[in-house]
């Protein structure tokens, strides 16, 4: 990856992120996971039903995840994107906090991200059954809206994930217990506050190595889940996606900040050059005119 450009590492990053986060899904439905029955229930499915329909609905997340790693179709990363809003709603209109919507912004930003990264709406609507391709050509407008939508995506993951600590979700006390913590319910709050405020800092401003300190914290504690720990972390490479795609966002920046400094210093030591050249011929010319 040290020999791609930047947005080429934005592109392949939101790529994976988002197959891993409807492979990791998908998982869930085929070892059909009890918790899904609540929100089949939203849609007025019943119990017999929803596990019938779990294993269905588990193999197309997968399929549409694998697509997007093999044949990036601009309308798999839009499927994405809808698919993931959908389920994620599901969690707040099934009676769970609204914080469970939030944390969760990652499973449809990181398609949406890549949407942006890719053109614009007329462009992507054009070219629906397009695959996106790893040539993208991002101007400074594209980019910026690209790191917009990655900041907002990162500070609603973070602060969804912080707001559910403050209230004290069960699995994720379950998990620092699990973990040894002597007091789950104040590690929960420190660690709330903490991802709060780091969401702000973000929203604010997202300087490079407080995202990628980021990154590690969100990558490294997703792997503590005490159920189906290795699914889990798939499921939420959204999250660790969108982090480190704004980490490459800003480094294009800088990237095209260093070649600017490096275009003006060269035109610089042009002239100068220049400047030498000139004042070389006349000392000639004056020399040539006094001792010839």
């Amino acid at each position: 990856m040290l020999q791609l450009t930047p947005t080429q590492k934005m592109y392949y990053t939101l790529r994976i992120a988002a197959a891993m986060c409807f492979i990791g899904h998908g998982a869930f439905g085929i070892i059909t996971k009890p918790i899904w029955c609540n929100y089949f229930a939203v849609v007025g499915i019943d119990h017999d039903l929803a596990y019938r329909l779990m294993p269905v609905v588990g193999s197309f997340d997968i399929l549409m995840g694998i697509l997007m790693l093999v044949y990036p179709m601009r309308a798999i990363a839009a499927w994405l994107v809808l698919w993931g809003l959908l389920t994620a709603s599901m969690r707040p209109l099934s009676g769970e906090p609204f914080a469970e919507f939030i944390e969760r912004a990652g499973n449809f930003g990181a398609p949406l991200a890549l949407l942006l990264l890719s053109g614009g709406i007329r462009e992507n609507f054009t070219n629906i059954f397009v695959p996106i391709s790893s040539t993208i050509k991002a101007d400074q407008k594209k980019i910026a809206r690209v790191k917009t939508c990655l900041r907002i995506i990162v500070f609603l993951l973070l602060a969804g994930h912080g707001w559910l600590n403050i209230i004290e979700k069960k699995a994720l006390l379950s998990q620092y217990t699990t973990l040894g913590f002597p007091n789950p319910s104040k590690t929960a709050l420190a660690i709330g506050i903490f991802e709060i405020i780091a969401a702000f800092a973000v929203l604010a401003r997202p300087v490079r190595p407080i995202l990628f300190a980021l990154f590690i914290w969100k990558a490294g504690s997703e792997i503590f889940y005490p159920h189906y720990g290795m699914f889990e972390w798939i499921e939420r490479g959204g999250s660790y996606g969108a982090l480190l795609a704004l980490w490459f966002a800003t480094e294009k920046i800088t990237h095209q900040g260093k070649l600017k400094s490096i275009s003006i210093f060269s035109k610089i030591k042009f002239f100068n050059d220049q400047s030498n050249n000139k004042s070389t011929s006349i000392l000639r010319s004056a020399s040539s005119f006094l001792f010839d």
